[in-house]
């Protein structure tokens, strides 16, 4: 996704170093756990995660826009119905 949106090696490289060097210690009964290192997904507070959300979000009207334009929906309607 990144690839496709511009962005160049170098930068989606760094991303993914930031995503995978992270390490996590939790909490038990007061006292901390040995860290461990999670396998995948964005933690709870992580600064990148609005922007990554917001690649996520782009690619996804980016596959929204080419459904629309090859007629593949006859309607597309998002956000909260009134009742």
């Amino acid at each position: 996704m990144l690839g496709m949106l511009g962005f160049c090696d170098r930068w989606i490289n760094w991303i993914k170093a930031c995503l995978d060097s992270s390490s996590v210690s939790m909490l038990v009964n007061g006292s901390p756990t040995k860290e461990f290192h999670p396998k995948m997904g964005l933690r709870q507070g992580d600064p990148l995660a609005p922007f990554l959300f917001l690649i996520l979000i782009e690619g996804l009207a980016g596959v929204l826009r080419k459904v629309v334009e090859l007629n593949l929906v006859e309607s597309l309607e998002i956000g909260v119905k009134k009742v």
